[in-house]
């Protein structure tokens, strides 16, 4: 459309008075508007048709699944790779990652005020109205956990619950206080956390099933468990006094593991040795027994002869000895010598004590 501004503001300054335009030109200016054509529009209404009909191709990555809408509602779900809906207003799609495992923190905030942002090591603050727990022997105790999950059913996660992010954490916040709730505060700060956390976690998933949230639970984790600030104090003392307690009993573990075996192993060398003793006596009194009977058997055939073997076998047993001191003489010499008893070499008579005199 041509508007002849020029020619118009000369119109106006050729008025007298400078009057404005009069209803004639404004007839005339409308009649030109009515006839003004857009160049080319048979070609920009097809390629505007076209673009259109092209704006319902798109793609799903490996790790999403496509959801179809139709006039806002379900329709269908697609694969990954290229796919195609009826552009909007008729259908659109949405493609939430299936495979991507997220977290929720319950108890603190490890940055910034989600509870769902990444991990920051150092930056986190505790949010009491959720750490605090009440255990079944009526002690309080502050547990701080996450929740690790994913989308298992893209269909039920983004129709059945207006808000599952926080659906899930209500449910996990109210299945760990159920868990705590059943156990003892010794089960949550020492040995039974494992045990907590597959009863939340499986409590959790029971919760996010029935209200179909189409979320699934991978993992419940806790990160740090403690008596409130104001007893911290004392249960230190207590578990310094459980340490303790540990400890004597493994180290007398250890002194009884390491004692019962040297008395079990001196006992059976004591045992052995006394069953080698009697065997080796009566093995000895047995051939001692069995070479009298034999030397009798011989004595009794020829005693004279027996008689001066056997003398001669014990002088050579004595006079072999080197142990024995032996002094040889002949009869004459023995006869004319005299007998030497070697008193200073017997034992002492022991002395009687004095007898009383009687009065």
């Amino acid at each position: 459309m041509n508007w002849d501004w020029e020619k118009l503001q000369k119109q106006q300054q050729g008025r007298p008075g400078g009057k404005p335009p009069s209803f004639d030109d404004f007839q005339e200016q409308l009649e030109k508007f009515k006839n003004f054509k857009l160049p080319g529009w048979k070609f920009i209404v097809p390629i505007i048709i076209l673009l259109w009909i092209a704006s319902g191709f798109y793609i799903v990555e490996p790790d999403e699944v496509g959801v179809v809408k139709q006039f806002g509602q379900f329709n269908r779900v697609t694969t990954a790779g290229p796919n195609y809906h009826i552009p909007f207003p008729v259908e659109s799609v949405l493609t939430p990652k299936v495979t991507q495992i997220r977290r929720v923190e319950f108890g603190f905030r490890s940055s910034g005020l989600a509870r769902n942002l990444s991990f920051q090591q150092g930056v986190s603050r505790e949010v009491k109205e959720e750490s605090l727990m009440l255990t079944g022997d009526e002690n309080i105790v502050s547990v701080q956990f996450i929740v690790q999950y994913m989308i298992k059913d893209a269909k039920n996660y983004l129709f059945n619950v207006n808000d599952p992010e926080m659906t899930l954490a209500h449910a996990g916040e109210a299945a760990m206080r159920e868990v705590i709730g059943y156990g003892k505060i010794d089960d949550a700060l020492t040995t039974g956390k494992q045990e907590i956390q597959v009863s939340t976690r499986t409590l959790m998933q029971e919760i996010l099933d029935m209200y179909d949230t189409g979320l699934s639970v991978v993992a419940v984790q806790m990160q740090n468990v403690h008596p409130p600030d104001e007893v911290i104090d004392a249960f230190k003392d207590v578990a310094s006094a459980r340490e303790d307690k540990s400890r004597f009993i493994n180290e007398a573990e250890a002194y009884q593991r390491d004692i019962l075996p040297k008395a079990r192993g001196e006992a059976s060398h004591i045992t052995n040795n006394a069953l080698a003793y009697k065997e080796a006596k009566i093995r000895k009194a047995e051939g001692d027994a069995a070479r009298f009977l034999s030397v009798l058997a011989e004595y009794n055939k020829a005693k004279d002869i027996t008689r001066q073997r056997l003398y001669l076998e014990t002088m050579e047993a004595i006079l072999a000895n080197p142990e024995i001191e032996k002094v040889i003489m002949s009869d004459d010499a023995l006869r004319k010598s005299v007998p030497y008893l070697p008193l200073e070499k017997l034992p002492a008579a022991k002395q009687q004590p004095a007898p009383q005199p009687t009065q």
